[in-house]
């Protein structure tokens, strides 16, 4: 989950990797660090605990000058937040400096090895190992061949790693490598200057064309160029493709969170998610990247989504799309969980990843377990050059430009969406839906982006949700309530509040509220149902009235002219009409809203809530 910046070139390096640091805090907040091969041919190191801003108040006390820099931006497995555990770690008197994103499975046996070698160890990470190694390799066995004895060294790892490196006897060049589905590792293009990172809002102000390194490959670059290889050395050809993001796209601008900024970018990124993809002629759904014929979608016989955390919300939320339009099987699985209970997987089953990053470890586990089983491969997936997007026969892109709050906003309803897209693509190839549905579905779908934007702009102009913090903000606990398709909605809105505010929250769908939940209604819990007028309406309706005879208060999501539910609520969330199973969408989204806000008047560090990172690159 740290995030990795490198910069070689002619410009200054080290404000250009703290700045791509900054682009990449989300993925880590620990401590920070980075080294800078300085004028004299000196590796300088500057490292810090905490935020980026520490390091940077360090770097302004003691600056340093030079051309080449790597930096590291830490979320802490190996060892607590420490000065001596930040990244870059040394070796050799500082020949040389390593970052790296990853585990070392073997790191206790490399380090009595190491020891027994005469290295000495300074802090209590398993990145150490690392430049130890290439050290000794570089001393003994490769001749002075920094490539070569990164090689060597990588050879001896286990575990899935990002690792850069850069050395005082090779001022011309940095060296890169991924093993395995540790984060991502994106090269950047520039005018007589190269960067690599971990992610792409780090690259986005200096260049446009990326490359990115698969597992077991190296890179290699200066200046002027890069070359790649395999693991074990054999050269590479890869073409960089053309970034579809731009700087705008990863500054917060007029807002004071990114959080904040993604939620009221809902509109236009489900425009953006619509774009291309309704035929309203021929009244189709289409979905050209997915690679999936109309005749191979016939002979499916279940989908599984894989997907961790708001990705596997969303998945719930797919299986009533998908099993309702199209009558096909859907089963949602933990991508963290699905490799370990031997699932029964086989090639008439698509399996189908969501993930925002597409380099989440447990999703990209999921997905080589699925192909070694034979099942075709699918991902719903925001970063199209990712792992997730270039190991897959298939994907839907997102579309809805790089989220960078920790907290997923936007990426949620892009996915739910898309599998609504998905689903309707299935229904019209196994002719599951009749046309008259379907066009009003799709009429529905034309609508949503805009009756989103109606629902934030009415937000945005009032203090509906500041004053409703206010009242709530205080409680220890809170009770989410949904039924049906609106159970996953309850989920995501509880994890929403507990993320970025801290606050104890549960999901649970309505009809178990007498099977246990009940018992934690009083006058100290408030519950959050959502209760638009659909089908079950009246069942949420009497789940309402159970909760008020146990003097709870509740706030409800519900259609902005329910006169009855706003007689029963102590507070409403309102909502447009839609159609009924893309009322998800809209739902969601106040939950957001109240969650912001809510952390707002609590304190909270928003976009960096405790013990997160945005990318989840290790297990």
């Amino acid at each position: 989950m740290c995030g990795i910046v490198g910069y070689i070139g002619a410009r200054a390096a080290a404000p250009i990797v703290l700045d791509g640091l900054r682009h990449l805090e989300y993925r880590g907040y620990d401590s920070a660090g980075l080294a800078v091969l300085d004028r004299a041919g000196e590796l300088q190191v500057r490292r810090e605990v905490g935020k980026l801003a520490n390091l940077s108040r360090l770097v302004d006390e003691a600056p340093v000058e030079g051309q080449i820099a790597i930096g590291h931006t830490r979320w802490a497995t190996h060892g607590p937040p420490t000065q001596l555990n930040a990244h870059p770690h040394v070796s050799g008197g500082g020949l040389l400096a390593v970052v790296q994103n990853g585990i070392v499975e073997n790191y206790h046996a490399l380090r009595e090895r190491l020891i027994g070698e005469g290295y000495v160890f300074t802090s209590d990470t398993d990145t150490e190992v690392i430049a130890h190694l290439v050290h000794l390799y570089y001393q003994n066995g490769s001749q002075g061949d920094l490539v070569d004895a990164t090689r060597r060294a990588l050879s001896d790892l286990r575990g899935p790693s990002a690792v850069v490196v850069v050395c005082r006897d090779h001022p011309d060049k940095l060296v890169a490598a991924r093993l395995g589905n540790a984060g991502g590792v994106a090269v950047g293009y520039g005018e007589g200057e190269m960067l690599i990172a971990s992610d792409i809002p780090a690259l986005a102000p200096h260049t446009r064309r990326i490359a990115y390194l698969d597992d077991q490959q190296m890179a290699v670059l200066t200046a002027n160029g890069a070359d790649y290889f395999t693991l074990d050395g054999q050269p590479l050809v890869k073409d960089a493709s053309l970034l579809e993001w731009d700087a705008d796209a990863v500054d917060r601008g007029e807002f004071r969170h990114f959080m904040q900024k993604e939620i009221f970018e809902q509109g236009r990124s489900l425009t953006d998610t619509l774009r291309g993809r309704l035929d309203f002629v021929g009244g189709q759904v289409r979905l050209d990247s997915l690679n999936l014929s109309a005749e191979q979608a016939r002979t499916l016989e279940k989908v599984t989504i894989v997907a961790c955390g708001t990705s596997y919300y969303a998945g719930l939320v797919g299986k009533f799309l998908i099993e309702r339009l199209a009558r096909l099987p859907v089963e949602v699985d933990y991508a963290s969980e699905f490799r370990y209970r031997q699932p029964i997987v086989n090639p008439q089953q698509l399996v189908l990843a969501i993930t925002q990053s597409g380099e989440t470890v447990d999703t990209l586990a999921a997905l080589d377990e699925a192909r070694r089983c034979g099942a075709r491969t699918a991902a719903i997936v925001n970063a199209t050059g990712s792992q997730a997007a270039r190991l897959c026969d298939g994907i839907i892109a997102m579309q809805a430009g790089p989220e960078i709050g920790v907290a997923s906003t936007k990426a949620f309803t892009a996915s739910v969406v898309d599998l609504c897209l998905f689903a309707l693509y299935m229904a019209q190839a196994r002719g599951a839906v009749d046309e008259t549905a379907r066009r009003e579905l799709l009429d529905a779908l034309v609508r949503l982006p805009g009756q989103v934007g109606e629902l934030l702009a009415e937000a945005r102009q009032g203090d509906h949700y500041a004053r409703l913090a206010a009242r709530f903000g205080e409680f220890s606990n809170f009770l989410y309530l949904g039924r049906g398709i609106h159970y996953p909605i309850a989920l995501e809105g509880a994890l929403k509040l507990k993320e970025i505010s801290y606050i104890h929250a549960e999901g649970y769908p309505a009809g178990e509220m007498k099977h246990g939940p009940i018992a934690l209604i009083d006058g100290q819990t408030p519950t959050l149902v959502i209760a638009p007028r659909d089908s079950i309406y009246e069942k949420m309706v009497s789940q309402v009235e159970q909760v008020r005879a146990r003097g709870g208060a509740v706030l409800a999501v519900a259609h902005a002219e329910d006169a009855q539910m706003r007689q029963l609520a102590d507070a409403i969330l309102p909502i447009p009409v839609t159609h009924e199973l893309l009322t998800p969408v809209l739902s969601v989204i106040p939950l957001q809203i109240l969650a912001y806000e809510v952390a707002l008047h609590r304190g909270a560090d928003v976009d960096q809530p405790r013990n997160l990172a945005k990318s989840v690159t290790v297990e």
